[in-house]
């Protein structure tokens, strides 16, 4: 397997859009009017940095990179929208939305992601030049719910990053938040991650 930068590590096992007041797309005459589209985090709710400040990213078409390797192919069939987060000293952060629109495909698409995220840690980990550990951090009581992932890799050549990641829903919309930084499971903000998902659910409409 090729090196990847810590950017790339993170991207192997990130997860599975709408921009804050946009609409999904030019409604045709006499159509009813579209839904509102559901909001993003701003940087303010990103779990704080010891030293350094969160800057938002424009809100962007498609999957952010960091999540297709992991939930590419769960996502094809859907339009959706993310938004990057990054400090100063090499902490990134996504939130990717997916409408759905139907409430019981968009259960399906977030059950199927939750499943990709310990799948994902399996193919890593049978790299041989890399060692993937998972961990549950449960689930949050949040609309329709949410449940939190932690995942540590450490890579043949040195490298070592530790990344949260959480889906959750509200109706026909799944929300995808992922937080990575250099370290292990004894660096990860749970709790604040925690608050910062509660928070982007709540977020969407």
């Amino acid at each position: 397997m090729p090196k990847r930068t810590r950017a790339g590590m993170l991207a192997t096992l990130a997860v599975a859009g709408l921009a804050a007041g946009a609409a999904l797309s030019a409604a045709p005459a006499g159509a009813a009017t579209e839904a509102p589209a559901p909001k993003f985090l701003s940087a303010s709710q990103l779990p704080p940095h010891p030293t350094s400040a969160w800057t938002a990213g424009k809100v962007t078409d498609g999957v952010p990179e960091e999540m297709q390797y992991c939930f590419g192919d769960a996502l094809l069939a859907y339009d959706s929208r993310y938004r990057t987060f990054r400090t100063d000293l090499e902490t990134n952060a996504q939130q990717l939305n997916v409408v759905v629109g139907d409430n019981a495909k968009a259960k399906a698409l977030a059950t199927r992601l939750n499943k990709e995220v310990r799948s994902c840690v399996e193919r890593s980990d049978a790299d041989p030049e890399i060692e993937a550990e998972y961990r549950s951090y449960g689930s949050l009581p949040v609309e329709e719910g949410a449940r939190v992932h932690g995942v540590h890799t450490r890579a043949s050549w040195g490298a070592m990053d530790i990344g949260l990641l959480s889906v959750g829903r509200d109706g026909g919309t799944v929300t995808v938040v992922q937080w990575g930084q250099m370290g292990d499971f004894t660096s990860a903000p749970v709790k604040a991650f925690k608050k910062t998902t509660t928070t982007a659910v709540n977020k969407l409409y």
